[in-house]
């Protein structure tokens, strides 16, 4: 039987849970042709949020488009090029004819490349030379704004892993172009993720960059244990299973509220559960999840410096005056400037959140099997 729980994948439709006050908010910004910046930890559910917040909103308005556009292998300034203007044509469009004639009317100086293999998996080819490209770039930034008023339509660009324009040569004067184009786009509405937490708070809330103010602001917080009680429940009562408010209690505050590490925690339990989930068999199944995981969690141990580690042991210790002299020698940790430079970097590994002056470890099994195995 096919388990009802989804992780490591987008959740959809009845897989999709909670969000409502996010949801609004992005299906509102849409409809206003808002730009909206959406920023969390990993696997908190960032694009599962957008697709839902996407497909209601094409099933509720006329004349509105969706482009899709993930940055996860885009690593230069002309590839983001390439990719965009292909993607902005076959959004608006679905017949290879009228995307060709849109690039021909619309990219004319840029003399596009395309091609169309019309097998089973038709897909299309789209190139510019670079040459091109460097000349000018300002027909593709402006392409999605000049096809939205000449077919009358809204248009709505969502691009995942967008922190990955910070990596590109020249980035600041990148970011700079594209905020002086986009910020003049009356009829597209831009929706910009990702998955580095810290770069895109670079991107987006530093003063002196370009992306500063360029839309709404969205932080994700964590889905509320009262909101998985019933959406759990439901899904084990699908398979004539039962798990009581109690358990699913225990289960969602093993992981802390972590909506990926919850799907699969509650996928652990309800494969181990013939009829009745009692509490042994959720602790059973996390620490299994642990188990399963203790592997990965022991070959990143080899990539911290002796002070990165004596610093995590700090944390698991509960110690909160990481840059006291006894807490310095007693962990071995270097000196109070050694802390600031280990949560920079421990920052931009994902392994740390810092929120005001309060410390997280953003995965809550790293840290559990800190507690269990490593620091033990």
């Amino acid at each position: 039987m096919e388990t009802p729980f989804v992780f490591g994948k987008i959740a959809t439709d009845q897989n999709f849970t909670d969000r409502r006050v996010e949801t609004e908010r992005l299906l509102q910004n849409f409809r206003s042709l808002t730009n909206t910046i959406i920023i969390s930890p990993r696997r908190w559910g960032k694009s599962s949020l957008v697709i839902h917040a996407a497909k209601q909103l094409l099933m509720s308005e006329e004349n509105v488009k969706l482009c899709m556009i993930d940055l996860f292998n885009v690593r230069e300034e002309e590839e983001f090029y390439t990719l965009l203007a292909k993607e902005v044509l076959t959004s608006v469009s679905s017949k290879w004819e009228e995307i060709a004639v849109n690039a021909k009317n619309f990219l004319a100086r840029l003399i596009p490349r395309i091609s169309f293999t019309a097998d089973v998996e038709s897909e299309l080819s789209f190139g510019i030379g670079l040459e091109e490209l460097k000349r000018n770039p300002d027909d593709i930034l402006d392409l999605a704004e000049a096809l939205a008023v000449s077919k009358n339509i809204r248009l709505i660009i969502c691009i995942d892993e967008f922190q990955n324009v910070a990596n590109f040569g020249d980035s600041l004067a990148f970011q700079k172009k594209l905020r002086a184009h986009w910020q003049r786009h009356s009829h597209v509405a831009y929706c910009l993720f990702g998955s580095k937490r810290h770069m895109l708070m670079d991107v987006f809330a530093n003063v002196s960059m370009p992306f500063y103010k360029f839309g709404d602001l969205m932080f994700l917080q964590k889905i509320e244990t009262e909101e998985w009680i019933p959406f759990i429940r439901q899904k084990f009562q699908m398979a004539n299973k039962v798990i009581e408010r109690d358990e699913v209690q225990l289960l969602v505050e093993l992981v802390d509220n972590h909506p990926y590490y919850v799907q699969q925690l509650a996928q652990q339990v309800w494969l181990r559960t013939e009829k009745l989930v009692v509490p042994s068999i959720v602790k059973e199944a996390y620490n299994g999840l642990i188990d399963q995981l203790s592997l990965l969690f022991l070959n990143s141990m080899e990539t911290f410096s002796n002070a990165q580690l004596g610093f995590l042991k700090a944390l698991i210790a509960g110690e909160k005056q990481l840059s006291s002299k006894q807490t310095l020698q007693a962990y071995r940790i270097g000196t109070s400037g050694n802390v600031v430079r280990i949560k920079q970097a421990l920052m931009e590994r994902e392994v740390i959140d810092l929120q005001g002056n309060e410390i997280t470890f953003q995965d809550p099994l790293f840290e559990a099997w800190l507690k269990r195995d490593w620091f033990k």
